[in-house]
């Protein structure tokens, strides 16, 4: 005969009384025991993103691959302070010797184009996930995730042109954080980025195609965080061996030695060429925080 539970017992077939607590709490034994050894396990990783990539470049294609213009600054969030460097700014700049090789840093070198290969640095006893490694074809680099839980260096601890970061899993989503990170570009047209900058990245994997959504906090020449997207898709063909060795040359002879390309205030004769060609006001080219909403086309009206 079944079991019937009645007020709290059990009355079987044979007239005995079994109290249904005592199976209760040898349950509940059990689910503290499960409990306890799932908190004691790292918590894995939802989703894979080891491999090579490749990427699609159909956003902001034209700042990617032909480049930004001389004097466009719509849309960033920048301080007055980074519109003066950017209006000195002389493209030969990039033709010093010690300019050629320069690195771009992590904020920015997803950008353009790139061979990217992901994989992993895991304990060889445990197996827990100590690292996820970028290796980046541009410029040659290689870019270390630690996702052991150690904390960031302090500020006296030399930057470098990726920075030093750190990742965790929020779901399926990998997030990271980056600090130390060089001086740099937020747009290689002169638009400065301060070693002070902290970049926080969201990667997000749905098929064969990841997105990376990064916020770039930079308390010199931003007045509000930079936010920007990339995608790539799954490359099966591998990581071709694109090497990149740089040797810098003398590329302008006639230099004088120490000269360094640039142009004083007010006195970049290209600023206007991008305004004239697609008939933007000034105000709208300089950039700034407000021309980042759809609120400005009202003062542009006006």
């Amino acid at each position: 005969m079944p079991d019937v539970v009645v007020s709290g017992i059990s009355r079987t077939g044979g007239g005995r009384r079994r109290p249904s607590g005592l199976r209760a709490k040898g349950r509940m034994r059990i689910l503290v025991v499960i409990l306890a050894t799932l908190a004691g396990t790292p918590a894995l990783a939802q989703v894979d993103f080891t491999g090579t990539w490749a990427p699609r470049l159909h956003e902001d294609q034209p700042e990617r691959i032909p480049g930004p213009e001389l004097g466009d600054y719509v849309g960033l969030p920048i301080t007055d302070g980074a519109r003066r460097f950017a209006e000195s700014w002389d493209p030969s700049r990039i033709t010093l010797p010690e300019q050629q090789c320069r690195v771009h840093v992590s904020p920015y070198i997803y950008r353009g184009p790139l061979q990217l290969r992901i994989g992993e640095q895991r304990d060889p006893l445990t197996q827990e996930l100590i690292a996820i490694i970028h290796r980046i074809s541009t410029y040659d680099q290689q870019r270390v995730i630690y996702m052991d839980g150690r904390p960031h260096p302090d500020e006296l601890t030399p930057h470098t042109w990726m920075g030093f970061s750190t990742g965790r899993w929020d779901g399926d989503r990998l997030v990271v954080r980056t600090t130390h990170i060089k001086q740099g570009w937020h747009r290689r047209n002169g638009i400065p980025m301060s070693d002070r900058a902290e970049l926080t990245e969201h990667f997000v994997l749905i098929d064969d195609v990841f997105t990376r959504i990064s916020v770039l906090h930079d308390p010199v020449y931003l007045t509000e965080p930079l936010v920007k997207s990339e995608e790539f898709v799954r490359n099966p063909r591998g990581l071709q061996p694109l090497l990149y060795q740089c040797k810098p040359v003398v590329e302008v002879a006639t230099r004088v030695k120490g000269d360094v390309p640039h142009y004083l205030p007010g006195e970049n004769p290209f600023l206007h060429e991008y305004r004239d060609r697609f008939g933007i006001p000034e105000i709208g080219s300089r950039g700034g925080a407000e021309t980042m909403y759809p609120e400005f086309r009202a003062k542009l009206r006006r």
